[in-house]
């Protein structure tokens, strides 16, 4: 029986339809039912979203429907903050473009650092249709005059607020610049940081903002787990849980170079194989350690959220949270790792007496926690952590009376409170003479 495929409502042209099918993508996601046909007309668009949300399909399926073959020059223009980032959007478009008629093919380039800059000027003496890459490498193909953009009038920016922070906004800004006046431009950013603002309104006027409602980001089908330190040593409590979950895949996320250096070490040194995916590896060990962790080499990831971020794994089956994120914002972006494309997860967060405001802040947000504790080499179901501030003291027999006996006056003079509690003291001692007598 044929399988209704609710993209058809977008009226894709047949090779996008054929593509989808294969793939096995028969109905939007909630970016894609709001992004796609705002791009489809022609206007600019902020999206609000965390990954594994299918936001790369959301503006990739329009623009490949707005590309003509036939002209043979730059159509649209594709920005990403790191090589792993543009490297995934450049496969996904490829998924889509083989399906094209040879006559009708649509070229698709990816320019990223990290290669020989010479031979890819060589190779622009045709230019794309598409051209997906990170700001500095495309900046620098259009300064050498090998590429030009001034045809394209399509700008995407994903993950913006990462380019702010890793400081690319600039070099994306020096491209924008070189495209036509009536640029259509498509913003993908967690956040919108103060900061980002005066780049976004230079190039947008009146944009529409897709948001994904936070509460509804954190997937049906992920469990959430609390597992507090207690004063254990937290590395230790981390190899014990990955042993006692046996995982799939799973990733540690820790808050700097230096923790997740030293976490990756110690569970070395206990045996297991680790990646590693930080800020201090190089562009080589980077693409080495991200095809070991595709190609199923490690079973253990420790990871920074900047490093991480716009790195697409799939099969990972737990995230633990060794410390939690200075931005809660983060815990989304680490959680939505797993639990995706309809399979199961589970994340779970060691935390500190410290990180209780945060973990309020998070349940504001929808998250629901399950308490658990370590034991043995087992998880075990604990009380919820703020039990005993919940919990209310039964009064004996003493108070009940003494408060049924000592009432507070209508008017109260100065000194009421001290004179009250000696009353009482007075009463309870009476109380507690007459006990003993009996």
């Amino acid at each position: 029986m044929k399988v209704m495929n609710k993209f058809e409502r977008f009226h894709f042209q047949p090779f996008i339809m054929e593509a989808l099918n294969s793939l096995g993508f028969y109905e939007p996601t909630e970016i894609q039912e709001r992004m796609i046909p705002l791009i489809i007309k022609g206007e600019s668009a902020i999206g609000q979203s965390q990954t594994g949300t299918g936001k790369t399909f959301a503006y990739v399926l329009p623009i490949l429907e707005k590309i003509n073959p036939d002209k043979k020059e730059v159509q649209a223009v594709i920005t990403a903050p790191t090589r792993e980032l543009a490297s995934q959007i450049y496969d996904q478009i490829l998924r889509v473009t083989d399906h094209c008629q040879p006559e009708q093919s649509i070229m698709t380039r990816l320019f990223v650092g990290g290669t020989d800059k010479q031979r890819t000027i060589e190779k622009l003496k045709v230019q794309p249709h598409i051209v997906v890459g990170t700001p500095g490498r495309i900046n620098d193909l259009v300064n050498e005059q090998a590429l030009f953009v001034h045809t394209s009038n399509i700008l995407v920016v994903d993950e913006a607020d990462m380019m702010l922070d890793m400081g690319f906004i600039e070099d994306v800004d020096r491209v924008a610049a070189k495209m036509p006046e009536n640029l259509q431009m498509f913003v993908f950013s967690a956040t919108i940081p103060e900061k980002l603002k005066p780049f976004l309104k230079k190039y947008m006027e009146n944009p529409k903002t897709i948001h994904i409602d936070p509460k509804r980001k954190s997937q049906a089908n992920l469990e959430h787990y609390l597992l507090p330190s207690r004063h254990r040593d937290k590395k230790e409590l981390v190899h014990d849980a990955l042993l006692a979950y046996n995982p799939y895949l799973a990733i540690v996320f820790v808050n700097t170079k230096k923790m997740a250096e030293e976490v990756a070490q110690f569970l070395y040194e206990k045996g297991l194989k680790v990646g590693r995916v930080h800020g201090d590896l190089t562009p080589r060990e980077r693409k080495k350690m991200m095809k070991q962790i595709r190609d199923l080499e490690y079973q253990y990831i420790v990871a920074t959220d900047l490093a991480s971020r716009g790195i697409d794994i799939e099969g990972i089956s737990h995230v633990i949270n060794y410390e939690l994120p200075s931005d809660l914002d983060f815990y989304i972006h680490r959680v939505g790792r797993t639990a995706r494309a309809g399979n199961a997860g589970i994340a779970l967060t060691i935390y500190d007496l410290s990180d209780e405001d945060a973990l309020n802040r998070l349940e504001k947000m929808g998250i629901r926690f399950k308490n658990v504790d370590l034991k043995n080499g087992e998880f075990i179901e604990i009380e919820h952590r703020n039990r005993r501030k919940t919990r209310v003291k039964p009064e004996d027999e003493t108070d009940q009376l003494v408060r049924a006996v000592i009432k507070k006056p209508k008017k109260v003079k100065p000194g009421y409170k001290k004179k009250m509690q000696y009353e009482i003291e007075k009463m309870k001692k009476r109380q507690r003479r007459l006990k003993k007598k009996k």
